[in-house]
Formats: C-alpha cells, sequence, structure tokens
C-alpha cells in the first residue's frame, strides 16, 4: 500500500503542476485561434515568442529610435513603402488603430528602402494620415535584421518588446478582428 500512496501523491502533484501551466497566460498561446478570424487569419503566431530587432531607425528630424522605445505597450509594427500599393491601402486602418488604441497598443510605421521624403509627405497628405509619425528605416537595417522580404509586413510584438506574430501582405488593422488580437494581447 505504501507503493501506491508515494503514487497517488506523485499523481496528485502532476495533476496540479499541469493544471498551474494550464492557468499561466504566459504559458498560453499569445493569440487563441478563435481569435484568428477575418484579415487575422494570415497571422502567423510563434510557438515562444522571439527577440526583435535592436537596428536603429529614424524619426523624420533625424531622433534615433529603437523598437525598446516602446516597450511596455503592444506594438504593432508596421513595414511599408511610398511605392507599395497595398502598403498605401492599409496605412489608414493603421492611423485609426493608432488613435483608437492608445495607450495600450503603440502602431510603429516605418517606411523601409529608398522613400524620398518628399513622396511620404504626399501620400501622407493624400491619404490623411494624421496619427503616425514618420519613422524611417532608409537602408532596411531593421527590415533586414527582422528578416523581412517583401511589403507590407507587420509584426506584432508583447509588452516586453519581443515577437509574437506577423502577418505578411494587406489587412485592415482597424477592423473588429484586429482589435479583437491586440486588445487580448494587451490585456495579458
Amino acid at each position: 500500500m505504501a507503493g501506491l500512496s508515494g503514487f497517488k501523491g506523485y499523481l496528485v502533484a502532476a495533476v496540479y503542476t499541469a493544471l498551474a501551466l494550464g492557468a499561466n497566460p504566459a504559458a498560453a498561446e499569445a493569440v487563441p485561434e478563435a481569435l484568428r478570424t477575418g484579415d487575422m487569419r494570415k497571422l502567423v503566431v510563434h510557438a515562444a515568442p522571439v527577440a526583435a530587432g535592436t537596428a536603429t531607425f529614424a524619426g523624420r528630424d533625424g531622433t534615433e529610435h529603437r523598437l525598446a522605445d516602446w516597450q511596455g505597450r503592444v506594438v504593432v509594427l508596421n513595414f511599408w513603402a511610398t511605392w507599395c500599393a497595398p502598403c498605401r491601402a492599409e496605412m489608414p486602418a493603421l492611423d485609426a488603430l493608432s488613435a483608437a488604441m492608445a495607450p495600450d497598443v503603440a502602431v510603429v510605421a516605418v517606411a523601409t528602402g529608398r522613400n524620398p521624403p518628399a513622396a511620404i509627405d504626399k501620400f501622407r497628405a493624400e491619404a490623411g494620415i494624421v496619427n503616425l509619425p514618420v519613422l524611417l528605416d532608409p537602408k532596411s537595417a531593421l527590415a533586414r535584421e527582422m528578416g523581412v522580404v517583401g511589403l507590407p509586413v507587420t509584426v506584432l510584438l508583447d509588452r516586453e518588446g519581443r515577437e509574437v506574430a506577423r502577418l505578411i501582405g494587406e489587412a485592415d488593422w482597424n477592423g473588429a478582428d484586429a482589435r479583437a488580437v491586440l486588445a487580448h494581447l494587451a490585456a495579458r
């Protein structure tokens, strides 16, 4: 009987350990499958968070930035270019999202590669972009470091600044599906 009691204790300990891990939000999937609807079906969620890039990029005034500047908030990091039609199409939604979900969610839209300032200004005026700062990665250092090979690419970072998911291509980032994903990440 002593052997069975030891086994019962082991079994109880194993069950409680499994329950504790299941209740641990950090161990849970970053974006549950049930939230990946609409455009968010294209979202590729990592099994575990991965380190984000550390390369610097610049503000319009030349101020250096790093992704760590937004640590503590969920970040929607969008790589775009003025010559990219899908990028241009989704930018108004990103601009609206920036206003709607601040301060918990930061939209960081980085123009990567050759994007002449005059072209950026013209596009922003035409599209009515008012909430997003002008951020530039002219040599694509951050984009290369993060494995961006086509545009647009949007990367979701958790509050610790780690990449938890990415979406290649255009999406309605101000739609209900995207907002549900971002609200889930912000609540973690």
